[in-house]
């Protein structure tokens, strides 16, 4: 299996703080579900991954439950409060008050107030159970299933092997409807606001439970992707996220685009571009041959693309062609967000910054 995105940047994030760390003596275990995320004026300088617009309001999460939110287009970051430690990796609001954060434990937070507080609605403790029962009452249904009977199996397993599955992202369509999706295929869907969550691992072209690291639309297909070049699309008819193949056997990190252009994009440089709603892919040159872990789209319709050391290119032609911005990389990049004034908002290894775009 391919490293994350998440695994990468924790890895160069130790690499740069190796020359500040020193011994430290073991304390009492406290498990990360059930400790609050503590108050840390560095905070905003850690290790934050997911990035988020409430409208006027900057949402950003990372590493030990820290979430953050600015009100002035980034520039000041005040820390939310969260009821857990977990290390946190992508946030999404479809509303101005209404938003979601995942990550790793199978943490999945809610907000009703546009990121300043968060309670907590799944974690992996309940993933497993839930999985469980919902796969056995479907194999009570379709006793002859192989498909259901593996399932079963892996949901046991899952319970035995305890709180270890992460999820990778979220995105809402609305304040009741949304999808979160993480390792090993996992996939759930909610249709009243994270009241109840229905696992969706049988709807996907994935035998091999490849990992699922973004779930994005573009115009209006929802594209989920992944290892080894995985990129699916859902079939709303049926239900179903089909396997839509690419001429790329690596990992995607994210699918980013507008109206009748969808990008995937990912490890070594590698973007591939499609203009008929994912039925054909073709590679963008970008010149660039590191990973590219992030993305956004402005008000006028650029896109935004950026590297896992900070490079930031630019398209102006619905992702045909980018351009490198002058003097980006500083320092290692995991998600990017549009501020309310136009400015490119990352986050990172050393925490949140802000870029004009020429």
């Amino acid at each position: 299996m391919t490293i994350s995105k998440w695994i990468l940047l924790c890895a160069l994030a130790a690499a740069l703080a190796l020359p500040f760390t020193r011994p430290v003596v073991a304390a009492d275990f406290a498990d990360v579900l059930d400790t609050p995320a503590a108050p840390s004026e560095l905070a905003a300088k850690g290790l934050l991954t997911g990035l988020a617009s409430t409208g006027e309001r900057l949402v950003a999460v990372g590493q030990h439950g820290h979430i953050l939110y600015s009100d002035d287009t980034g520039q000041h970051w005040q820390q939310a409060q969260v009821p857990v430690s977990s290390d946190l990796v992508a946030v999404h609001f479809p509303s101005a008050q209404q938003g979601w954060a995942v990550g790793h434990d199978g943490v999945v937070l809610h907000s009703t107030d546009a990121g300043q507080t968060w309670s907590r609605q799944l974690d992996g403790r309940q993933v497993g159970p839930l999985l469980l029962e919902y796969y056995q009452n479907q194999l009570a249904r379709q006793p002859d299933s192989p498909d259901l009977q593996a399932r079963v199996v892996d949901a046991q397993r899952m319970i035995e092997e305890g709180a270890d599955k992460p999820f990778l992202d979220v995105w809402f369509e609305s304040d009741r409807v949304g999808y979160i999706v993480g390792a090993f295929n996992l996939i759930f869907r909610t249709d009243d606001g994270g009241g109840h969550w229905t696992p969706w691992l049988d709807r996907t072209d994935n035998p091999t439970a490849l990992n699922l690291y973004a779930v994005r639309p573009i115009g209006d297909d929802l594209f989920i992707v992944g290892e080894q070049g995985l990129v699916m699309k859902l079939n709303r008819e049926s239900g179903r996220f089909n396997a839509t193949p690419t001429p790329y056997n690596g990992t995607f990190f994210g699918i980013t685009g507008k109206s009748g252009a969808a990008l995937v994009f990912g490890l070594r440089g590698n973007v591939y571009r499609s203009v008929d709603g994912g039925a054909s892919w073709n590679k963008i040159d970008l010149g660039l041959a590191l990973s590219i872990t992030a993305s956004a789209v402005t008000a006028d319709g650029r896109i935004i693309l950026v590297s896992q050391a900070g490079h930031v290119l630019v398209s102006a032609d619905d992702g045909a062609n980018f351009q490198l911005q002058p003097h980006t990389a500083q320092a290692p990049v995991a998600a990017a967000q549009i501020s309310a004034v136009g400015s490119l908002v990352l986050a990172g290894t050393r925490g949140l910054r802000q870029l004009p775009l020429e």
